[in-house]
């Protein structure tokens, strides 16, 4: 039960800062409308008749997995941001399991996510992209996808020592799993190469699940398939996480730092 309950503290405290910037949630809807836009205007404008229109509702499960791949990412780095600022060290004298810590900030990247997508999802209900029956339909995959997404954020943020480390890795991450995912063009139009770096990341089977909702984005896995592999990667990718952060010698400088000790 104290478990429980300090998880969650540690989730309604994340969210509850997110919450109070309500200007980084809109402003977070700025860059998949941006990519609709212009990607999608741009690709489109070499398509004729429906191909144009159906080019945009392809685009619309890949723009909703980049909102949920983005909006964990960044949520995650409250694990390196805690770190740098001290507040982890109050967290980690809690008489609670170190690996809670991480499995709440992971629920809140998660839960984080999903609130900037339903508001993605609202926007294209309205501008008339899609329809409500397949914007709700898209919530479960989109769940799928953001436990995923916060799961690769929490494995960048457990070997992250930095804010700057962290950045790095995750610029040198972010774009290759979105542009190798399938989320902005057929993944059997790829060259060979490529199609195996598909296979092997994740955040494509998220990608492809939403697509099995959506009627013109022609999926490339099975529903089954994409599910396992969403199910299967989360939780070994949570549980190193929640290794690695668990081990003592990684939080030995910050008690170092605290006290003055080199």
């Amino acid at each position: 039960m104290t478990h429980m309950l300090a998880v969650k503290a540690v989730v309604v405290r994340e969210l509850t800062k997110v919450f109070r910037q309500r200007a980084r949630l809109l402003s977070a809807m700025v860059r998949p409308m941006i990519w609709l836009l212009v990607i999608g205007s741009g690709v489109g404008s070499m398509l004729q008749g429906e191909q144009q229109a159906g080019y945009l509702s392809f685009l619309v499960p890949g723009i909703v997995a980049m909102t949920l791949l983005f909006a964990a990412l960044l949520s995650a780095l409250t694990l390196v941001y805690d770190k740098e600022f001290g507040v982890m060290r109050m967290m980690l004298i809690a008489p609670i399991p170190h690996y809670l810590i991480v499995i709440a900030k992971l629920i809140a990247a998660a839960i984080t996510a999903m609130v900037q997508a339903i508001l993605l999802l609202v926007i294209l209900t309205v501008i008339g992209l899609i329809e409500v029956k397949v914007a709700l339909w898209l919530l479960l995959p989109a769940l799928a996808t953001a436990v995923c997404c916060a799961a690769i954020g929490g494995l960048i943020a457990a070997w992250s020592k930095t804010l700057d480390n962290f950045a790095v890795i995750m610029n040198f991450f972010i774009f290759p799993v979105f542009f190798l995912s399938g989320a902005l063009y057929p993944v059997n139009q790829l060259p060979e190469m490529l199609k195996y770096v598909v296979l092997i990341n994740p955040f494509s089977y998220g990608v492809d699940l939403m697509k099995h909702v959506v009627p013109t984005a022609n999926s490339d896995f099975s529903i089954m398939t994409d599910i396992s592999v969403l199910v299967v990667f989360s939780v070994l990718a949570i549980s190193i996480a929640c290794w690695r952060f668990s081990r003592e010698s990684v939080h030995e400088p910050l008690f170092h730092r605290a006290t003055g000790k080199k």
